[in-house]
């Protein structure tokens, strides 16, 4: 299967997406880890979650300014609709999400 571009991953029709960008030796990216797999399972269907290991996508980090990892970007049609930086409690990110994927 060939690899989808950045924009193509983040374009769901219907579908938001959050995106985790991380970095394998960041700590709090390893803490946010099973909370956002949580979240998938959670949402299966109504959400896509997708990992951006910040070391291997610069050019997307930069492109979305982050700045401090994690840093989680809510994307609904290929559009930043929310952002938080750092480590995200499961029922706040979730609380967070209802409104995007009840739609």
């Amino acid at each position: 299967m060939p690899k989808k571009s950045f924009s193509e991953l983040i374009n769901s029709p219907g579908m938001p997406v959050l995106v985790d960008f991380y970095a394998d030796w960041c700590g709090p990216c390893k803490t946010m880890a099973p909370i956002l797999q949580q979240i998938a399972q959670q949402h299966q269907g109504k959400l896509r979650v997708i990992k951006i290991d910040v070391d291997r996508n610069q050019a997307v980090a930069q492109q979305f300014r982050v700045q401090s990892i994690p840093t989680l970007i809510l994307f609904q049609n290929g559009q930043p609709v929310w952002r938080q930086a750092g480590v995200v409690p499961a029922p706040q990110l979730n609380q967070t999400l209802q409104s995007f994927v009840n739609r």
